[in-house]
């Protein structure tokens, strides 16, 4: 066995069908938390009215100008609300945009969040937070921002639309192939993540065909649920670093890049990742790149970046700002024009394949 580290990250999570309505109340008192800042986007606001009414007035103050990719200007508004509120705790209900929110908060004051996703981004097990300003987005990474207690509830994803779900599930596939070669990665992150990708292909198909299947829906959200933790332990690589580029630089929507970016890098990572065999197998696959390809079309998954609103004359742009990251850490070491040929090849929409970058830089 090889020499490794793994950090294990605190934190509870409570999972099951209606536990948002059980247990919302007891979490939040048993952090002590009187005054609550509430965070969802308005378009959930509803659902989270629902969810809040037992709790009152220990509700002090609700914040829903939630923003993807989490711009200055909200944050410093979020930040304004907590402190007229005077609130003691967070609690985010929505996905990955609102739990950023809050982490926005949390970061500044070391607030307490509890998080109730609404979709599979999982960053609500993660201690990595984002913001976004002049184009730019940049994250970080502080214990301070992960959430107190999750509240993983498959009954609140059973409304997601098919293009949500497709997008946000492969999102979190991404966080499990970024573990198996993401900094930290070690044997216990590539197992979890080897079982996130197995539960999350075993519930995205059958919700394509009906949404309302509770138990797929239980299998996504277990899967992001794993996805998350992976994603948290090993740290993130070369995909997540192209996609912050692109959703700082473009304003792309969040889990469609994933999903359109992910089977490129997979596919030029492939040959110096023996884990990804493994993993693809979860696929039904020999080959990762060939497996997310197989998914995305019998999901109808984004396939290409133009259609999410890249410009063409983008790639030039992205290509210098990824490169200006610190990028020797992939296991695969990559030039610039690898970097734009992932791009012009994500950008196109063109089938990702190993055998594409054959002769790019030889592995590691």
């Amino acid at each position: 066995m090889t020499a490794f580290h793994y950090d294990a990250l605190p934190g509870r999570v409570v999972f099951g069908a209606g536990c948002s309505t059980r247990q919302l109340e007891p979490e939040l008192q048993a952090l002590g938390a009187r005054r609550v800042l509430l965070v969802v986007a308005e378009q959930e606001r509803a659902l989270a009215d629902k969810l809040i009414a037992p709790l009152g007035t220990r509700v002090a103050a609700t914040f829903t100008d939630v923003r993807q990719h989490v711009p200055q200007a909200t944050v410093e508004r979020v930040l304004a609300a907590a402190r007229a509120a005077d609130a003691d705790a967070v609690l985010s209900i929505g996905g990955g945009s609102t739990t950023g929110t809050a982490k926005a908060v949390a970061l500044r004051t070391s607030l307490p969040i509890v998080a109730v996703p609404t979709t599979y981004a999982g960053s609500e097990m993660t201690p990595i937070w984002g913001m976004t300003a002049g184009g730019r987005k940049t994250t970080g990474r502080d214990l301070a921002v992960l959430p107190k207690t999750v509240l993983y509830d498959p009954d609140l994803t059973l409304s997601l639309p098919s293009s949500i779900t497709v997008s946000s599930a492969f999102n979190a596939i991404a966080h499990c192939v970024e573990a198996l070669y993401g900094p930290g990665a070690n044997p216990i992150t590539s197992l979890v993540a080897v079982e996130g990708i197995r539960a999350l292909a075993a519930g995205l198909v059958p919700v394509v065909t009906d949404l309302h299947d509770s138990a797929a829906r239980s299998d996504l959200l277990y899967g992001a649920y794993l996805a998350g933790t992976a994603f948290a332990a090993a740290g993130s690589g070369l995909h997540h670093t192209i996609c912050h580029v692109l959703g700082g630089a473009f304003d792309l929507p969040h889990a469609p890049t994933h999903a359109v970016v992910l089977p490129h890098v997979a596919a030029f990572n492939e040959p110096a990742v023996p884990d990804m065999r493994r993993a693809a197998r979860a696929l039904g696959s020999d080959s990762m790149a060939d497996g997310l390809a197989a998914l995305a079309a019998a999901t109808d998954a984004p396939t290409s970046l133009r259609e999410l609103g890249m410009p063409q004359d983008g790639v030039e742009e992205a290509v210098r700002v990824i490169m200006q990251k610190d990028l020797s850490g992939n296991p695969r070491p990559l030039t610039e024009g690898d970097v734009r040929a992932i791009l012009g090849a994500a950008l196109a929409g063109r089938p990702a394949a190993v055998e594409a970058y054959a002769t790019a830089a030889p592995t590691r």
